[in-house]
Parts: C-alpha cells; sequence; structure tokens
C-alpha cells in the first residue's frame, strides 16, 4: 500500500524556509558582484576620473586620457599636437550626423519646408526613444537643429527619408562626401550614427570637422545651448548634448557628440584654446563623463604648457 506524503512539521517548514532565504541571498549576491550596478559603476568612474585629475596635477606637461582614441589638431597648419592611436578605425555613432548635416545643406533642399516625421524614422537598430512622435512635423531646419544639438536621431532619419531618391541615396551621397574630403577609412551606412558600421578614424573625423566648420549653419547649430521647437501643437524643450558649450571656460565653435555600446562615448570639437584654433577629436571613452574629463585635462594642459612658455 503506498503511503502519501509526509507532512513536514512546523519547525522543519521553518528550518526550510531559512534555507531557501540563505540560498536566494548568496544566489542574488553572486548576481550583483558579477554584474555591477549603475551606482557600483559610477563609483567606478568617478574613482578612475579623481585618479586621471591626480595624475595630471602631479604631472601638469603630461596630459592623462581616458579615450581609447585621441587627436589635437592645430587647425591652421594640420600639426598634430596631441595623438594616440589617432589611426584606429572605430564605430563613430553620432558623430556621424556632421556629415549628414552637409549632405544635407549640399543638397540645397528648401530649409523652410515641412516634413512629417514618419513611423519609418524610428530607431530599430537600438530601440531609442524620441520625443519626436510620428506625426510630427516641422521645418528641415528645425529637424537639422535637433540633429546636431540634441543629437536627434528620427530628425536625422527624416532628413535622409526626404532627400531626393529616398534614405539610400543620401548615404551614398555621404559616402561620397567622404572620399571627397580624403577620409579613406570612413564608410557610412545610416544617416543617424546608430549602426556600429559607420566608422572612421580620429585622421578622418579631423578632416570631418574642419570641413563642417566652413558651414555657418552647422557652427550655430552644433553649439547652441537649447531650443524649444513645436510639434503635434506642443512645446518641446531640448538641449545640447555636449555641456561644455554652456562653460565659460570654453570657446567652441563646433560640437558633436556620440554615444553607442559599440563606439563609446565620443566627441569631437573646433575650439579655441591658449591662442589657438584646435580641432579634438575623442572616441570609446568609457566612463559616462570621461569625455568631458578628458577634454578638460587637454585644455588644462596646453593652456599649462602655454602659459610655461618655450623651454630652453
Amino acid at each position: 500500500m503506498e503511503q502519501g506524503p509526509r507532512t513536514l512539521h512546523k519547525l522543519e517548514k521553518i528550518v526550510a524556509a531559512f534555507a531557501l532565504a540563505a540560498v536566494l541571498a548568496l544566489t542574488i549576491g553572486f548576481a550583483q558582484a558579477a554584474r555591477p550596478g549603475k551606482n557600483a559603476a559610477a563609483r567606478h568612474d568617478a574613482h578612475a576620473e579623481a585618479l586621471a585629475e591626480r595624475l595630471q596635477r602631479e604631472h601638469p606637461d603630461k596630459v592623462f586620457l581616458r579615450s581609447t582614441v585621441a587627436l589635437v589638431l592645430d587647425a591652421s597648419s594640420g600639426e598634430a599636437i596631441l595623438a594616440k592611436n589617432a589611426e584606429t578605425v572605430l564605430p563613430i555613432a553620432s558623430i556621424t550626423k556632421l556629415m549628414t548635416a552637409m549632405v544635407l545643406l549640399d543638397g540645397n533642399l528648401n530649409l523652410a519646408q515641412r516634413v512629417a516625421v514618419s513611423d519609418e524614422d524610428q530607431d530599430a537598430l537600438k530601440g531609442t526613444r524620441s520625443r519626436l512622435r510620428p506625426g510630427a512635423v516641422m521645418t528641415r531646419d528645425e529637424l537639422l537643429l535637433l540633429a546636431l544639438m540634441a543629437s536627434e536621431n528620427r530628425a536625422a532619419a527624416a532628413l535622409a527619408r526626404t532627400y531626393p531618391g529616398g534614405t539610400e541615396s543620401f548615404v551614398r551621397a555621404m559616402n561620397a562626401k567622404a572620399q571627397v574630403l580624403g577620409m579613406q577609412d570612413t564608410r557610412f551606412s545610416d544617416p543617424t550614427g546608430l549602426s556600429s558600421a559607420n566608422v572612421s578614424s580620429a585622421q578622418d573625423l579631423a578632416r570631418l570637422v574642419t570641413a563642417a566648420h566652413e558651414y555657418p549653419v552647422i557652427r550655430q547649430y552644433s553649439t547652441r545651448d537649447h531650443a524649444t521647437v513645436y510639434a503635434r501643437g506642443r512645446p518641446l524643450a531640448f538641449r545640447n548634448t555636449n555641456g561644455l558649450v554652456r562653460s565659460d571656460k570654453w570657446d567652441i565653435g563646433l560640437s558633436k557628440t556620440g554615444f553607442i555600446s559599440e563606439a563609446g562615448r565620443c566627441l569631437v570639437m573646433h575650439v579655441r584654446v591658449a591662442s589657438r584654433d584646435l580641432v579634438v577629436v575623442l572616441l570609446d571613452s568609457w566612463g559616462r563623463y570621461s569625455r568631458i574629463g578628458d577634454a578638460n585635462r587637454i585644455r588644462k594642459w596646453l593652456e599649462t604648457s602655454a602659459a610655461a612658455g618655450p623651454r630652453s
């Protein structure tokens, strides 16, 4: 005769419950140790930034960068003042939008023409969000401003989609423009930079920044602090993705940030530092604020070097 399952004693139930809780606690603890949360990542980033700042203070004649790739050029002579892995080819994320802006402006399209954001403009690659909902209608000029200042992906996508021949024609024009500029290490596959197939080197991006700086609209829009546009009857406020444009310590003539996981955090600028016009390229910075920290360290290093004067 089969016996039914034995009923656990009350004390046994309590012991079993405590054992299960202990196992769960250990499992969660191991998981958190293997995969640090946002707070742990932030602490690590802050520690790394503090270390870089300390090294900079202790060795003002050197510059300590957290970006994998860095290049600082004299904008007038093309002289390389600082170079770190400048020939390395990497994804460039939304730095792409500088080329998007140039191709659009080269097309001499009517910037006052109104364009409707479409379902086609939504990000199917990374799933990024946007406040520009399908059906929102804005001028090309407003879309260009948001693409450059706020790095708005749907704005860039809508500009390319409504280009003569559509997005495919637009991307071909981007690659053709890159060839004209001598950007031999550069390839574009989309107008937003969400694709990791958009790649370049610091040397090529210095050419891109130099060329883009010749467009007054790009200079103005990429360095604007903030703007408000109206979409579907509602005001939408946007800010520049590069907080340095709001700093009195910086004289920035052109700016563009970028980020996707494959590219890390990127920043390019055309700036005036220590009485020199410079092109700055920073790629593959992995701390949240590391590209900004690197830019500030470069500025301080250049200003310190200029104050010290030539060595005998």
